[in-house]
């Protein structure tokens, strides 16, 4: 499809944490007919995201913690249970999800398996999110986890039953996107 989208002009609407662009761009259609179309995307830059796991006790570790677009949206209290995950910065995700994932849950993993990538909601965001699973026992546990303080985290660390989890979804308690795929994932692949 080289050659069909033609940008042209992009205009910083906010670059107060991360950078809302509106695009307006040309696109020419399968029919061949141009069209001009102006959308808002917003770059956070990619991610990566993990979900640890234990054979023999069957279980998992997810995490819990306040997400406010999620209040603003009709969650009470703001609070979400999801997976392990954080923003690339200027490293590789695996590097990535290895550090995010001592500092969120306190387990020091080294083998990680990377199962895919998605767009995670590519009608207005830009960023891939790299998706991974990981064996983890309790001699892995090197601090409480929790997140860092300066970036004014403040995550429960939480080990459930597989089985739990896939209930949670079913309840409406698990409604994180990328935790339900990789929970989704778990299960059809027996990780536990």
């Amino acid at each position: 499809m080289t050659g069909q989208v033609k940008v042209i002009s992009s205009e910083v609407l906010s670059d107060n944490w991360y950078v809302l662009r509106k695009i307006t761009y040309e696109f020419v259609k399968r029919d061949g007919s141009k069209h001009v179309h102006s959308r808002e995307a917003y770059d956070r830059g990619n991610g990566a995201t993990i979900l640890l796991y234990n054979k023999l006790s069957k279980t998992v570790i997810l995490t819990r913690q306040f997400r406010l677009p999620t209040f603003v949206n009709g969650n009470e209290s703001g609070m979400l249970i999801e997976a392990c995950a954080g923003l690339l910065d200027k490293d590789n995700p695996e590097d990535c999800i290895r550090r995010e994932t001592e500092e969120e849950t306190g387990y020091k993993i080294s083998a990680v398996q990377k199962i895919f990538e998605a767009y995670m909601s590519p009608g207005s965001v830009t960023e891939i999110l790299y998706f991974f699973v990981a064996e983890y026992e309790a001699s892995m546990k090197v601090n409480d986890g929790g997140g860092i303080a300066h970036e004014q985290e403040d995550i429960e660390v939480l080990e459930i039953a597989l089985d739990k989890a896939m209930q949670m979804i079913a309840d409406g308690e698990i409604k994180d996107g990328k935790t339900i795929m990789l929970l989704q994932y778990a299960k059809l692949h027996n990780l536990v």
